[in-house]
């Protein structure tokens, strides 16, 4: 199972989910997704432009664990 840390990095920041879609030109759905983990897919472009907007690795924003 892959887990997104979305949720945790944007309270961090202090960040709305209308804030990241529109820092880094992502919809709305996608960040939604996102945050709430119930993405079945993600495209490359919005993990680069994520990581770019909180200055962190891939490693940071997903984790592969154990179900």
């Amino acid at each position: 199972m892959i887990r997104c840390h979305l949720a945790r990095i944007m309270g961090e920041h202090k960040m709305r989910i209308a804030d990241v879609a529109r820092q880094t030109g992502l919809s709305r759905a996608t960040v939604t997704l996102l945050y709430n983990e119930t993405a079945q897919k993600v495209d490359l472009v919005a993990i680069e432009k994520l990581c770019t907007l909180f200055e962190c690795q891939v490693g940071d924003l997903l984790e592969i664990t154990q179900q």
